[in-house]
């Protein structure tokens, strides 16, 4: 691994660059997808179209998507904003679907008795229905993010993709050992960005966590 070492602050910054161009974009779709999954999940007719819609919106290839984007926007080819704005369009097409299974998955008591004790709509969605959601979308969260770790990769094509480039110019320039280490960068940032939303999920799910004397409970 030569080339790392002795290109150490190249490899940090296009690193840097790819999290930037993979998480934005799973960030954005979280805030699209979960009030617009909250939204349709009791409009069965709107739920089926928006489902059909997000599978068609993701069957498009992603080197077409990054080329046409910059013509709907107004961007340069080379704009990092087009890689951002066409993975947010995949994310929201993938998460829409973990929102609506991690609504469908919620306990129906559990929003029932919410109901009974007064809880309004707006309260219910956020502090009920929202948390109890997290396991089912942190998981396609993660999932999201990962695919996204590996689309930016496409980029490169056009000029802005991150740990891309190493596979581009290492093959231009029959450079193996450049593009192992974009394959190692790459697969160590999609654990790395998994591990985190792993982890920020556990963090937000307190509930879900036996503390250590019912284990000991459960065990005896």
């Amino acid at each position: 691994m030569n080339w790392a070492i002795d290109n150490v602050e190249q490899l940090l910054g296009i690193v840097a660059q790819h999290a930037v161009l993979a998480v934005a974009p799973t960030a954005i779709g979280l805030a699209l997808a979960i009030p617009l999954g909250m939204i349709l999940h009791r409009t069965r007719t709107a739920r089926a179209v928006a489902v059909v819609a997000s599978g068609i919106v993701f069957t498009v290839p992603s080197l077409a998507l990054f080329v046409v984007i910059p013509s709907l926007i107004g961007t340069r080819i080379l704009d990092p904003v087009n890689v951002v704005v066409a993975l947010s369009l995949y994310s929201v097409a993938l998460l829409l679907r973990s929102v609506l299974e991690a609504l469908d998955a919620i306990d129906p008591a559990v929003l029932d008795a919410a109901e009974a004790i007064g809880t309004s709509r707006t309260r219910r969605a956020l502090g009920t229905e929202l948390p109890l959601a997290i396991p089912v979308l942190a998981a396609g969260a993660r999932v999201v993010a990962v695919t996204n770790v590996s689309l930016v990769s496409v980029g490169a094509v056009i000029g802005v993709g991150g740990l891309g480039q190493l596979f581009t110019a290492g093959f231009q320039r029959n450079a193996p050992e450049q593009i192992a280490v974009g394959i190692l960068a790459t697969l160590a940032l999609a654990f790395l960005i998994d591990r985190a939303l792993g982890i920020s999920a556990r963090a937000l799910t307190p509930w879900l966590r036996v503390p250590p004397v019912q284990e000991a409970e459960r065990a005896g």
